[in-house]
């Protein structure tokens, strides 16, 4: 039996008709929480998890970095946005994360929505959304837990070139973390690719067609996330934005570079999948030609037997010298035999002199 797909719960949004701007919590979102850091050419200067409901800290003037992660508090979100002077379109993008990977520019800020892999069978991936202004980033993720770890690390180190390139720098860091957590993800999709091609070429299986069904639909979900992810790394390369340097810049050109090779990997997976099914399908198509060639031999094989057989198995009378004279012969019983059993032989000889019917014998080496 062949499990079918499970289709993903479609994220809710607001009904029809509702003003723009409406927020609508999606139910059983993670819940929220905060993390900040501060930091400046000479450090971090303050690093602290307050509760949602806590007023934020003041900028420092330097280059603040809040992470919100979780969408459950959309009063918090709310909050946070109207505090950095967010538009109220840009912070309803944030908390419905069924939005497209895209780059949007507002009047002192800028909204970079991203798709992050989350690890698990099959694909999925959450929303990441990143507020770029001057002297500030505001991140907003779906669940805990990120591949931003190492940037974190490289704040605490003083030092560090990051410290120097602010929110601008940042931005980039955290593009670049999530664009090379598709690699990993790639790299897996390219062993199944192969292990695939190795069942196909072996001896296929019931369950090899749904396999590579599986595997090609999961590889148009991941373009469908890639694709518009390279545009959106593009949309900042074009434009003048608050906060990003021109070394910051420099830097996302090889975010876009790292883009444009995943989408070269995930076509190539794909067109090799639909080679697989028609590897397949020629695969089972030279199986059935070889059942019938052996069932056609056989067949005729048997033809001239079946013609002798039958033509003394009509059981005419003998009172004729023309209705089967050999009946009367003392050896006709045995001579009838002999003669089903040369032409058996001298069918098989002339098949194998054609080569239809020699064996493939196991340490015959294929030239």
């Amino acid at each position: 039996m062949i499990k079918t797909r499970k289709r993903r719960r479609h994220p809710l949004r607001p009904k029809a008709g509702q003003a723009p701007g409406t927020l609508v919590s999606a139910p059983g979102a993670t819940p929220t929480r905060l993390r900040l850091m501060s930091y400046g050419p000479s450090g971090l200067m303050h690093e602290s998890t307050p509760a949602p409901s806590a007023p934020l800290p003041p900028h420092s003037g330097q280059t603040d970095w809040i992470d919100v992660q979780g969408l459950a508090d959309v009063n918090a979100v709310r909050d946070i946005g109207e505090r950095f002077g967010l538009h109220p379109l840009a912070i309803a993008d944030i908390v419905h994360t069924h939005q497209r990977p895209k780059t949007e520019i507002y009047d002192g800020f800028v909204l970079v929505v991203l798709r992050l892999p989350v690890p698990g069978p099959g694909f999925d991936s959450e929303q990441i959304s990143l507020v770029l202004g001057d002297g500030f980033l505001l991140t907003f993720q779906e669940r805990h837990g990120d591949c931003f770890d190492p940037v974190r690390e490289r704040l605490r180190l003083k030092g560090a070139r990051i410290m120097g390139g602010g929110a601008g720098y940042l931005l980039y860091a955290l593009i670049d973390a999530m664009v090379d957590a598709y690699f990993p993800v790639l790299e897996q999709y390219g062993d199944r690719t192969e292990a695939l091609e190795q069942r196909v070429i072996e001896a296929a299986d019931t369950r090899l067609i749904a396999d590579i069904h599986s595997l090609k639909r999961e590889m148009l979900d991941v373009r469908r996330a890639l694709w518009p992810q390279r545009d959106a790394i593009n949309a900042l390369l074009r434009e003048d934005l608050p906060g990003m340097t021109s070394e910051a810049r420099l830097y996302l050109r090889d975010c876009a570079d790292h883009c444009v090779q995943q989408m070269d990997m995930v076509e190539i997976y794909r067109e090799v999948a639909q080679g697989l099914v028609d590897l397949h399908l020629s695969s089972v198509s030279n199986k059935m030609n070889e059942v019938m060639k052996v069932l056609t031999v056989i067949s005729t094989i048997f033809m001239p037997m079946t013609f002798i057989a039958g033509v003394y198995g009509m059981n005419f009378d003998t009172a004729s010298p023309w209705n089967l004279p050999e009946l009367h012969w003392y050896f006709g019983y045995p001579i009838a035999l002999a003669a089903m059993a040369l032409s058996g032989l001298t069918m098989v000889g002339l098949f194998w002199r054609a080569g239809w019917v020699r064996p493939r014998l196991p340490w015959r080496r294929t030239p």
